[in-house]
């Protein structure tokens, strides 16, 4: 399956939005720069492909459905400071629905063939 090419980096927090709440895990992790890093809502630091996959995989098996509302996107020298508010609904483990909300300081960059993903995901913001 192809991808969309994401030319400006104010797209990513949409399309990371669409990918995941189609429960499409290769198409989230295809936003994501080789050698990027996440921080998940729980604190915990995740990076590698095997373990982004993980992460991405759990979200989308708790039935996780993202909104994003995109707050600031400041770009400079091939680098993007993205600022967005989020709200994600998941189940539990013991099968309670919780939605916790929060601002992302996410970093993306641009590649040499003009598209941008992901370095840096941080959902916990400045927490």
């Amino acid at each position: 399956m192809r991808h969309p090419v994401i030319t400006d980096p104010a797209q990513l927090p949409k399309a990371f939005e669409e990918a995941l709440n189609a429960g499409d895990v290769d198409a989230v992790l295809a936003l994501f720069a080789p050698g990027a890093a996440m921080r998940t809502v729980t604190g915990e630091r995740v990076t590698g492909a095997e373990a982004l996959r993980a992460e991405i995989g759990g979200t989308v098996a708790a039935r996780g459905r993202l909104t994003n509302v995109q707050r600031h996107t400041l770009v400079g020298a091939g680098t993007a400071l993205l600022v967005t508010d989020w709200t994600l609904e998941v189940d539990t483990p013991d099968g309670e629905r919780i939605t916790p909300t929060g601002t992302t300081a996410n970093i993306a960059r641009q590649d040499a063939d003009g598209h941008w993903r992901f370095t840096v995901l941080n959902p916990l913001g400045t927490a």
